[in-house]
């Protein structure tokens, strides 16, 4: 009986059997839940180390399945019947186990009913007197191990006898009897005391068929439908994971759909198609597509019309199209091919053909033809073009790299042979050499300024040539009109051959054949002509050339003009410069002087330089320069040697004329500021020397100027530590002198900056050459002038240079002499006896009288006015110079005496017989002297 009743898995949820599978089941289920929770805890910080990349994988599925798209919309609609198909299936599987659980039932309880009616002992435990006694356990103990909810026996007026609820044992069976009493089993589905239930009623017969009890099984609806309820969860996870794996494969052929079309809708592939369609034959190349067995799959309209193929060659094999061989077996090739020139009847087709597989296989090929025949006359115009640009471009940046016109007219003429003519000449007129306008060009000659040729034997004019053009000469022709003028043939050119015969007719027999003038003009102004001569090639010049010849001289003329205005410009900055420079020295007796000046060839600057004798035969040497170029720096080195002229006339110490100087370049910096265009004069730098050659002793001062060098008669170069005072302009602090004394024979060197610095060389490394060049020159100074010219200065010089070689000279003593006077009026005429006697001795007696007026004026004023000791000196030099000093700082001034004065008159009548007086102040007081002329 156990066996028969465990057909079935199904354990009802009564009874001890049902009640332990159920805890079990429980049990499982809580382990399968905390290990699942478990998981889900380990895989948290992988899922959110992910979340980057499963972020980046959703932004691609959503644009795979977004709706738009072809491949969207093939993914929604798989999606969809998918999913009615799982839903489907599901409720399905739901019914037909609710029916297969429905049935099983049935059968059971038939069976536990059936099984407990025919059981031993069931029909006399009816007839015992306490049937419920007896019947009761083995109905309990049947419904457990047949795991059914009810084993119920009753007689056969429906009065139970067992019930698993002993409160309802002795009551009415609910349910249909007549079919059992009749001796019939059978099942039904009704709402019993427990509930609605399927039950099935057996009779209970006696050994003679008579029905003596019946006996009903069975189970409720709940339990009958646990069975199906407990498939579910696992249907719906089934159902899940298709869905799931259904998409997920959905979702990759859409994806992979996605990529091939792009992300286009129907209607925009359809547009697609038709704009590629459209485009494919509209343009102007052949294209061809061939199959991998040489089957011809596409040609456009361009394709047929050049390979004259017929309306339905699409499809047919390349061999069967009637094209040429060679084109034929290229296309059924297949093979690479790169602008390939392949004739097709009259055309000349350009092919390119790559195969269509990207890994190289022969599947297939596409091929490109284009019509060069026309290309190859359009390229050769075109690139006739792109030379003529080319040259264009050439000029402008390799014509008038310069501002000299000579080099700017070389220039042109070098850039148009043999690129576009084989002989170039230039004329120019003499006066736009020199910087001036030029008047009327037609009748002067002009000059040969440049000659370019691919050979130096043509019989032209020469270089540097005066030539002047016939009115009927191509040249004269274009010098008039200002026109440009073509001659295709010398030969029959007989204005040009009126030039000259004999020259003309050298040329044609020399090859020239062709010619072209144009006039180098800017506006109005015709500076000259520009002639281009062809040789080698035989075609003449044509209308082209002629106007990429004025295109190429129009922008020549316009550097020459230029270069032009810039040496009228440099001409009169220079002009201007060296008439503020000094022309001659002056004589004198001190130094032996020789300079040179070197003005920069980018424009004039302000370097200068003065020789200022001085009085008792010393001399001043100034050198300084203004930074700076042009007009402005010239100007203002005027103002400065001028400044420094007159500054000397005081006779003062080197550092006192510096900080006039200095002053004086303030104040014009001042007045200069007031104006918004002026420029100020910062920048300016002096050295100034006076030598005594009676002392040997030179005093100097320097305001930001390079430090003299001294050459000793030896040879040894020193240059000697002079305090560096600020440039001029800068005020501020008081300048300093130096006291040098030089021996005789020495060389007082003084330059400027230009001579030892550049941009290219630091101003110790220039220092350093100028020692090596003074040590190896020669002892006299111009020598040593050119030595250091020739070792020190570039080859174009950015900066002025000013060299000042002094050499200095000694005042004998026997030409000096030096008396000292008492301060007392007795003593005047004792100084007239000593100097009488001295000019005799010199040979100056016809100086006597004048000479001992003017020492008795002045000793006179030095003992009336002056303060003792009193010294007298003479000397003896290109003049008889008499010097009076005394310990006063009071100096005499010239004034004229009224007809009643008694005195006053002293100063005058020096003033009258000498060439010069003046005053000059010493530490120890001042010195009243004169000159006189020697006779």
């Amino acid at each position: 009986m156990v066996r028969l009743l465990g057909r079935s898995r199904t354990q009802s949820a009564r009874g001890p059997l049902g009640l332990r599978a159920q805890h079990r089941d429980g049990r499982v289920h809580e382990a399968r839940e905390q290990r699942a929770h478990d998981v889900r805890n380990d895989t948290v910080s992988r899922h959110r180390l992910g979340r980057v990349s499963r972020w980046r994988a959703v932004v691609g599925l959503r644009s795979a399945v977004g709706g738009r798209s072809l491949a969207g919309q093939v993914f929604l609609f798989q999606v969809v019947i998918v999913l009615v198909l799982v839903v489907s299936a599901v409720v399905a599987l739901v019914l037909q186990t609710r029916h297969d659980s429905t049935q099983e039932a049935r059968n059971r309880s038939l069976a536990v009913a059936e099984t407990f009616a025919n059981a031993p002992g069931t029909a006399e435990a009816l007839r015992a007197p306490d049937p419920t006694a007896v019947l009761q356990p083995r109905a309990e103990a049947a419904r457990v191990q047949s795991e059914v909810d009810f084993v119920v026996v009753m007689n056969t007026d429906g009065i139970r006898y067992t019930h698993p609820k002993p409160d309802r044992i002795g009551k009415k069976f609910v349910g249909t009897l007549e079919p059992a009493l009749e001796g019939h089993s059978f099942t039904e589905s009704v709402i019993g005391t427990l509930g609605p239930l399927v039950q099935a009623v057996v009779p209970v017969k006696d050994d003679d068929g008579n029905v003596v009890g019946l006996v009903s099984a069975g189970i409720t609806t709940e339990n009958v439908g646990g069975v199906a309820d407990r498939q579910l969860p696992l249907l719906l996870a089934a159902a899940a994971a298709a869905l799931a794996l259904a998409t997920a494969g959905t979702a990759l052929v859409s994806r992979r759909l996605l990529r091939q079309t792009h992300g286009l809708g129907p209607s925009e592939m359809t547009r697609m198609y038709e704009h590629h369609d459209a485009v494919l034959h509209a343009v102007r190349e052949g294209v061809i597509i061939t199959g991998g067995g040489g089957r011809l799959l596409l040609a456009n309209d361009e394709a047929h019309r050049l390979l004259d193929l017929p309306a339905h060659a699409e499809g047919q094999y390349v061999g069967a199209l009637g094209l040429e061989s060679h084109m034929a077996e290229l296309l059924h090739s297949g093979r690479m091919a790169t602008d390939e020139v392949h004739l097709v009847g009259e055309r000349l087709l350009a092919v390119n053909q790559r195969p269509t597989d990207p890994k190289g296989e022969l599947s297939g090929s596409v091929a490109t033809l284009r019509d060069s025949t026309e290309l190859r006359a359009l390229s050769g115009r075109a690139e006739a073009a792109r030379e003529r640009l080319r040259l264009l471009y050439d000029a402008g940046v390799g014509v008038g790299t310069g501002l000299d016109v000579t080099r700017t007219a070389e220039e042109l003429a070098e850039v148009a042979v043999p690129r576009f003519a084989d002989f170039v000449t230039v004329d120019l007129a003499d006066t736009v050499l020199s910087g001036e306008e030029p008047e009327a060009v037609t009748a002067r000659p002009l000059r040969r300024t440049a000659v370019a040729g691919i050979r130096r034997d043509a019989p032209l004019h020469a270089l540097g040539e005066h030539i002047t053009f016939v009115a009927s000469s191509p040249q004269g022709h274009s010098l008039s009109t200002g026109q440009a003028l073509l001659e295709p043939d010398l030969s029959q050119a007989a204005g040009w051959a009126a030039q000259d015969l004999e020259r003309s007719a050298q040329v044609v027999a020399y090859g020239i054949h062709s010619l072209i003038t144009v006039p180098l003009r800017v506006g109005p102004l015709v500076m000259g002509v520009v002639t281009f001569w062809r040789s080698e090639k035989p075609e003449p010049f044509d209308a082209e050339e002629l106007a990429l010849a004025e295109e190429l001289v129009a922008r020549a003329a316009v550097s020459i003009d230029n270069a032009r205005r810039y040496t009228r410009e440099h001409t009169m900055a220079v002009t201007l410069q060296r008439s503020l420079l000094p022309r001659t020295l002056p004589e004198q007796s001190a130094l032996d002087v020789a300079y040179r000046y070197l003005p920069a060839q980018a424009g004039v600057g302000g370097d200068w330089f003065d020789v200022l004798p001085l009085s008792g035969a010393r001399v001043a040497v100034v050198v300084g320069d203004v930074v700076g170029h042009g007009l402005h720096a010239a100007a203002t080195m005027g103002r400065l040697r001028t400044a420094v002229h007159n500054f000397s006339a005081l006779d003062l110490p080197p550092d006192e004329i510096l900080g006039l100087l200095d002053e004086l370049v303030s104040r014009i910096d001042q007045d200069e500021d007031a104006q918004d265009d002026a420029v100020p004069v910062t920048g300016a730098t002096c050295l100034y020397a006076i030598y005594d050659p009676v002392a040997r002793r030179c005093t100097v001062a320097r305001a930001g100027h390079p430090p003299p060098a001294v050459v000793g008669p030896d040879g040894s170069v020193d240059f000697p530590d002079i305090p560096t005072g600020l440039p001029l302009g800068l005020g501020g602090l008081p300048f300093e002198t130096t006291d040098l004394e030089l021996a005789e024979g020495s060389r007082l060197v003084l330059y400027t900056d230009g001579l030892v610095e550049d941009r290219e060389r630091d101003i110790d490394d220039g220092l350093e050459l100028l020692r090596a060049a003074l040590a190896q020159a020669d002892g006299s100074p111009d020598a040593t002038c050119q030595a250091v010219l020739e070792a020190l200065p570039p080859a174009r010089t950015s900066d002025d240079i000013a060299l000042i070689v002094a050499r200095t000279l000694a005042l004998d003593s026997g030409r000096v002499v030096d008396w000292e006077v008492p301060a007392e009026p007795a003593a005047v005429g004792q100084m007239r006896a000593s100097v009488s006697g001295k000019l005799a001795e010199w040979g100056l007696e016809e100086l006597e009288f004048t000479t001992e007026l003017i020492l008795s004026e002045l000793v006179t004023n030095a003992i009336r006015y002056g303060n003792g000791p009193i010294r007298v000196r003479l000397l003896y030099d290109r003049r008889l110079i008499c010097e009076v000093s005394d310990a006063s700082s009071t100096a005499p001034h010239l004034r004229y005496a009224a007809a009643t004065d008694e005195g006053g008159r002293g100063l005058f009548l020096i003033a009258q017989l000498s060439e010069g007086w003046g005053t000059r102040y010493t530490p120890a007081g001042k010195v009243i002297w004169a000159e006189q002329a020697l006779p």
